[in-house]
């Protein structure tokens, strides 16, 4: 049994075109007549309904069940992934904000910061470093507030705790200072009573240490 799709001319195409979902581009049919919403990744294509060809989608009949329709994949097997409603291909580089770079790899992907998440510890010029949204940057900067040491020292004298609640941060403990014997290990937190920065340390200790060999005795 030999199927086609014939395609009719002249073409009859409706006068207002689709409104397509975010990520579908107007495109072609198969017919080259009329203009139609580019079929995603995994969704269903056939002749007439092509897929979007700009992501590298291809309609794939290899994978389809007998008596059911074929679904857009990517040519050649080739892997990618899809974030925010866009295909990606397999080792692109893409930026889903200006925070982060991603890549797409083996169908998923990898991003890394590009803001510094560095730490600023309270100093005397500095005693109560804030970090915030400057407007026009994109990454955040540490601001030092001038807050009166008389009202939060009275407000210390009257209750130890915080009458507000503090979002906890910190750092990862450190390695132990050292490699035998008691050490000591340090983080970056503000779990305490105040919810300000403050290095922490413990005391570690990863294995004793070797007993010493006893000394031989003098020989007149």
């Amino acid at each position: 049994q030999v199927c086609a799709q014939l395609c009719r001319r002249p073409c009859y195409c409706p006068w207002v075109p689709p409104r397509c979902p975010r990520g579908s581009p107007l495109v072609l049919d198969g017919c080259g007549c009329c203009k139609i919403c580019a079929r995603r990744l995994g969704e269903p294509c056939d002749f007439l309904h092509v897929c979007d060809q700009s992501q590298g989608l291809v309609c794939d009949y290899s994978s389809a069940p007998a008596g059911t329709g074929a679904t857009c994949n990517f040519e050649d097997d080739a892997e990618g992934c899809e974030v925010n409603g866009r295909v990606y291909r397999d080792g692109e580089v893409f930026q889903p904000s200006c925070k982060i770079q991603c890549q797409c790899l083996d169908g998923g992907f990898n991003c890394i910061p590009l803001c510094q998440e560095d730490v600023r510890l309270p100093t005397p010029d500095c005693p109560h470093p804030r970090r915030v949204e400057i407007p026009g940057k994109c990454c955040p900067e540490w601001i030092c507030e001038a807050q009166d040491q008389h009202l939060l020292q009275d407000a210390r004298a009257v209750s130890p705790l915080l009458r507000y609640p503090c979002q906890e941060w910190g750092t990862e403990w450190s390695a132990c200072s050292a490699t035998c014997g008691l050490g000591f290990a340090t983080r970056v937190s503000n779990q305490n009573r105040y919810c300000q920065l403050e290095t922490q340390r413990r005391l570690c200790m990863l294995r004793p240490c070797p007993a010493l060999p006893a000394a031989f005795p003098a020989v007149s």
